[in-house]
């Protein structure tokens, strides 16, 4: 009887953000051991390597070449060999294609083994000074429809996170500011971890006025505070009904009539549905 040979591991390794004593112990450990490294930019990974010694043989996967590398990948973690996957700095999958490795092994049934370590989101956010019990991750704005995605974040209660290039940072801030509005809260964080690690806080009229005299150098993280909710209508049941049988009149479709009240009043929207099936 031939024997069915296990597949490898794929191994989610997290680099440094910036400074090189921020990768872990095990990150290096699985750095040593696994067959081959697959790192987003080869050179930049080698220096990382040479840094630690480690003397393990690396293939490019990136955005430009992700379709062909990717069978490739999986064919070798079929034969049992184990890979890591290496971004430039921090957390693979997260802005990168990793992602698209990592659910391709998880639909071929190969085990992968996520790394805690370096995020630059996260880093900036617990230094923000901002709200960090809820927040939301956008990355990269797209270059298409990015008003429209501003748009829908635009009420949003959460803190945001934004990553930007220095060359688009001034337009990314002119546009966040004519949609969120010129006084909403923000933190800049740049080149986090490294040398000239720098948080800048005030709100977006005083980050555009600042950086359209000054050139911006390094990478961003941008921390948003949420929009401010509304103050809620405090009406009790017997008013809600009211307000619901004057909403249906007017032909408002149930379920609108009751999305919005439960966004004026803070009520669930279950409760006030069951309060309009009871309408006289």
């Amino acid at each position: 009887m031939s024997e069915v040979k296990k597949s490898g591991n794929l191994y989610i390794v997290p680099t440094p953000i910036g400074n090189l004593e921020d990768i872990t112990l095990r990150g290096i450990r699985i750095l040593q051991t696994v067959d081959l490294i697959a790192a987003e930019d080869t050179r930049h990974t080698g220096k990382l390597l040479q840094h630690f010694q480690i003397n393990t043989p690396q293939i490019s996967y990136h955005e430009h070449n992700r379709r062909a590398r990717l069978e490739e990948l999986l064919e070798q973690l079929q034969q049992g060999k184990t890979i890591a996957l290496v971004t430039d700095a921090g957390m693979p999958g997260i802005s990168d294609p990793g992602y698209e490795l990592i659910l391709a092994c998880i639909n071929a049934e190969i085990c992968v083994v996520p790394l805690p370590g370096a995020n630059a989101a996260l880093t900036a956010l617990t230094a923000a000074g901002l709200p960090s019990d809820r927040f939301v991750f956008e990355g990269f704005l797209p270059t298409k429809k990015r008003l429209e995605t501003l748009n829908s974040l635009k009420n949003e209660p959460r803190t945001l996170i934004f990553y930007e290039a220095p060359h688009r940072l001034l337009q990314t801030l002119q546009d966040l500011g004519a949609v969120f509005g010129g006084s909403r809260s923000l933190v800049i964080a740049r080149e986090l971890t490294k040398l000239h690690e720098e948080f800048w806080r005030g709100n977006f009229q005083d980050a555009i006025l600042l950086y359209s005299s000054k050139q911006p150098k390094g990478e961003y993280t941008l921390v948003i505070a949420g929009a401010s909710l509304p103050p809620t209508l405090e009406l009790s049941d017997t008013e809600i009904k009211h307000q619901l049988k004057n909403m249906l009149q007017q032909g408002i479709k149930r379920s609108s009539a009751c999305r919005e009240l439960a966004e004026l009043t803070g009520l669930s929207r279950r409760h006030i549905y069951q309060l309009s099936l009871n309408l006289e």
